[in-house]
């Protein structure tokens, strides 16, 4: 039998298979009220790698942890090449690849949480390419949080070839 003929049952079958894997596995899932953010901290931060990145990205490690509802938040620092501090306090849901910012630190007025909180693609390149940086070196094993905020830390902090290791 030729191939054509069996081509449209396939690219369906196989269209099917990759939209399961992207659906939401628990629907009934509900988001647990994000608790403040905490105090800042500039000093100490985890670098981030960001190529073409005009900023310097670090994330607090005491700031890291996984909510009840598997949400990991932490707070992201970016500074400028003249020392302008700005920060983020953020989440990712690695069961959907998302992420959502919960308040920005702006110098001179602290902490504001941001309107209209939604989740956003990690792969919105113009809002998020620390946030995706985070996700794939640290907060998210595949689909889900990684084990704790403590291997986080780790794995951020990890050459490439070693992170994700049960060290």
């Amino acid at each position: 039998m030729r191939l054509e003929r069996f081509l449209p049952a396939l690219l369906l079958v196989l269209a099917g298979a990759a939209q399961s894997q992207v659906a939401d596995v628990d629907p009934d899932w509900r988001e647990a009220e994000a608790p403040p953010p905490p105090a800042l901290r500039t000093t100490g931060l985890i670098p981030l790698d960001i190529p073409r990145s005009a900023l310097r990205f670090g994330v607090d490690p005491a700031s890291v942890a996984i909510g009840s509802d598997g949400i990991v938040r932490y707070v992201v620092v970016a500074t400028s090449s003249t020392g302008t501090v700005n920060a983020m306090y953020e989440g990712i849901r690695c069961t959907t690849g998302e992420f959502k910012m919960y308040a920005r630190y702006n110098p001179g007025s602290g902490w504001a949480r941001t309107q209209g909180l939604e989740w956003l693609p990690l792969q919105d390149q113009q809002h998020s390419r620390h946030t995706l940086a985070i996700a794939r070196n640290g907060a998210c094993l595949g689909r889900a949080p990684n084990r704790s905020p403590a291997q986080i830390q780790r794995d951020l902090r990890a050459p490439a070839d070693t992170r994700f290791n049960n060290n």
